[in-house]
């Protein structure tokens, strides 16, 4: 029976070429597709979402439900970025003349990493100012894809099949995966991906894939994609030809939601798949800054700390010295005075001179009056005295 769960959480509708790290979330949902850019350092991304599958085949049917997550991190280097991949889902296979088959639990648990190669460097014609025609001019440097290395592997999960009270238990076994991934910016709005992978190499599921994506952004928060996948499988089984389409709206510069529908043939029958879900990220990520001497060259930042203390965490601060702190002296403004007339000043003095003189005949005046006041005398005498 064809292998189900492949529905993962891939295309990026919000990508820049010209660093890993993105002021918008870089989600790789709604399609299949993964892009060769990171999320960038100490970014922590969480992409999740539904999916219901029906696939009709000549001797059964399957009706498939569940969710996928993919849990994406960057820590070391920009173009470095570690991802784990979960699916979970119920799965119903009607039979028209025997028992129905049921399965419960994870699909897909693969663990890998991916590093960026080569960075397309486009140029900025935003500040071509002397030429018309180079300020139009098509970049062909575009069709220079920028191109990522992926390396990962499938961790056995058990499959549980219900028939009736009959349990049937079948075992994956471990297998790596590894793929080539590229992108082109055909356009400031118009980006074109590209995908080659290899899965569960040395296994009885065996198969090679490939992956045609492209984006197109409306506006600053709408954006569509249109795809195509080929998978191509070993022991009879017959290859998937898929088409799929869907949108993707920018909540928040760190929140997205997306949903897509999707349309796999193969010789034996044809597939519908509907999804629905959403992206966010918590944003710890800081830009690094080079040093540069008085003469122009670049010089090299010391790192702190050991090998272990940078893999933990950053090395705690150290405290600061204790410096004495003086407190400013206040100084006094000088009020500027107008300038006066030798005649203003004679008349000043003049009026000092006589206020001077009224105050002295003035204290003398209270003076003697202290001196020579004689109180009136009271000569009557009392009857009873």
């Amino acid at each position: 029976m064809r292998k189900i769960g492949l529905f993962l959480l891939l295309i990026g509708c919000f990508h820049i070429s010209s660093a890993q790290y993105t002021e918008l979330i870089n989600s790789r949902r709604p399609g299949f597709s993964d892009s060769p850019f990171s999320v960038g350092t100490k970014v922590l991304q969480f992409e999740s979402g539904l999916f219901y599958e029906k696939q009709s085949a000549n001797a059964f049917d399957i009706s498939s439900f569940g969710t996928d997550v993919m849990v994406r991190y960057g820590r070391f280097f920009e173009q470095l970025e570690v991802n784990l991949n979960l699916a979970f889902q119920n799965d119903k296979v009607t039979f028209p003349i025997t028992e129905d088959l049921k399965r419960t639990g994870l699909s897909q648990f693969t663990i890998g990493a991916k590093y960026l190669v080569y960075m397309s460097k486009l140029k900025d014609k935003d500040r071509e100012i002397r030429s018309w025609k180079a300020k139009n001019k098509y970049d062909w440097k575009r069709l220079i894809p920028s191109v990522a290395v992926y390396a990962g592997a499938n961790i056995p999960i058990t499959k549980n099949y219900i028939a009736g009270n009959i349990h049937q238990y079948i075992d994956d076994s471990f297998s790596p995966k590894f793929a080539i991934y590229t992108q082109n910016d055909l356009t400031d709005k118009f980006v074109f991906l590209m995908n080659l992978i290899m899965d569960r190499i040395g296994s009885g599921q065996k198969e090679n894939s490939y992956i045609l994506t492209g984006t197109y952004t409306l506006n600053d928060k709408l954006s569509v994609f249109a795809e195509h996948q080929g998978i191509f499988k070993d022991n009879d089984i017959p290859n998937d030809y898929q088409f799929g389409g869907g949108v993707a709206y920018l909540l928040t510069k760190n929140m997205q939601v997306d949903t897509s529908v999707r349309a796999i043939s193969d010789r034996d029958g044809s597939t519908t798949l509907i999804s629905a879900g959403f992206a966010w990220r918590l944003d710890k990520h800081q830009d690094k800054f080079k040093t540069v001497g008085a003469d122009g060259e670049v010089t090299k930042n010391k790192k702190e700390g050991n090998f272990f203390s940078r893999l933990i965490g950053n090395k705690k601060d150290k405290k600061q010295r204790k410096v004495k702190s003086v407190k400013a002296k206040k100084r006094k403004i000088k009020e500027l005075k107008p300038k006066k007339s030798k005649k203003q000043k004679r008349a000043e003095k003049e009026a000092k001179k006589k206020a001077k003189e009224a105050r002295k005949k003035e204290k003398k005046k209270v003076k003697d009056y202290d001196k020579n006041y004689d109180p009136t005398k009271n000569d009557s005498v009392d009857d009873n005295g």
